[in-house]
Order: C-alpha cells, then sequence, then structure tokens
C-alpha cells in the first residue's frame, strides 16, 4: 500500500474500481474542455476588439470632419459605425450564443461525466501522470503544495 503523506491529495486519488481507460477517458474529456476554454477567451478577445475598434471609429470620423472630410465621416458612421459583425448579431450576441448553445452544455456534461465515473474528482489522469514522473523524495518534486518544503 502507498504512504498516503506522499503522492496526491485525496481529491486526486482515483476512486477504487476506476479503470486506467476510464482516467484516460476523462483527462481527454476535460482536455477538450480547457481547449474550450481557451476558445472562450479567444472569443472575448474578438468581442473586446471588436468593441475597441468600433469606439475608435468615433475619433476617426471626429477627427475626419475635423480635417473637412465631412462626406468621409459621414460614410465611416453609415457603414461601419455600429454595425452587425455577422447578420443581426453584434459580438456580445454571438458570446451568449456560444455560452448557452455550446460551453455552458460542454461544461455540465464534463461535470456530470467526472460525478458520475469518478466520484467528482476531477485532473486524475494529471496527478497520475505528475506522480510518474516526479523524483520521490526530491524537493523540487514533491506531491502537494503541503508536503514541500517548510517556509
Amino acid at each position: 500500500m502507498s504512504d498516503r503523506r506522499d503522492g496526491p491529495d485525496e481529491a486526486h486519488r482515483r476512486p477504487s474500481g476506476v479503470t486506467d481507460t476510464t482516467v484516460e477517458a476523462l483527462g481527454a474529456l476535460s482536455k477538450a474542455l480547457e481547449t474550450t476554454e481557451r476558445a472562450r477567451g479567444h472569443l472575448y478577445s474578438f468581442h473586446q476588439l471588436t468593441g475597441t475598434a468600433d469606439f475608435e471609429l468615433d475619433r476617426a470620423v471626429e477627427l475626419l470632419r475635423k480635417a473637412g472630410h465631412h462626406e468621409w465621416a459621414e460614410r465611416v458612421e453609415r457603414e461601419v459605425l455600429g454595425r452587425n459583425v455577422i447578420p443581426g448579431h453584434w459580438t456580445f450576441q454571438i458570446v451568449e450564443a456560444y455560452n448557452s448553445t455550446y460551453y455552458q452544455p460542454f461544461r455540465d456534461l464534463e461535470s456530470a461525466a467526472l460525478q458520475d465515473l469518478a466520484d467528482g474528482k476531477d485532473h486524475l489522469f494529471e496527478a497520475e501522470l505528475k506522480e510518474g514522473r516526479r523524483t520521490s523524495g526530491h524537493p523540487d518534486h514533491t506531491a502537494r503544495p503541503d508536503t514541500g518544503p517548510a517556509s
């Protein structure tokens, strides 16, 4: 039996009866969700950058008017300022649709799978990967924060 003072904390120990394949599958599911989290971050970047560009158009319109280019100022206002980025949508609507249609259902499914298949324990794959790669007893390879060198 392993020393319970070494290795992952209880929250990251594989429950009895959970197979290697199940741990690997849950790891793949979590990795896919993490990738979706990154995609969602890029979507928020798209949202914020597009909004910033739209507000910068106000400055461009003002400067075009100041420079005497009233027709160009009006054209920018009419053709681009406040324009939908896709038919019927501003970026906030795209973010909302993504969150409710894809992100939240995916997040809920991953959470339910962890609960049902691994007693709600997250990152089992990574915890076991860490165990296989660390050097037991090395001060920079401790299993968890509470087993590290004293400060």
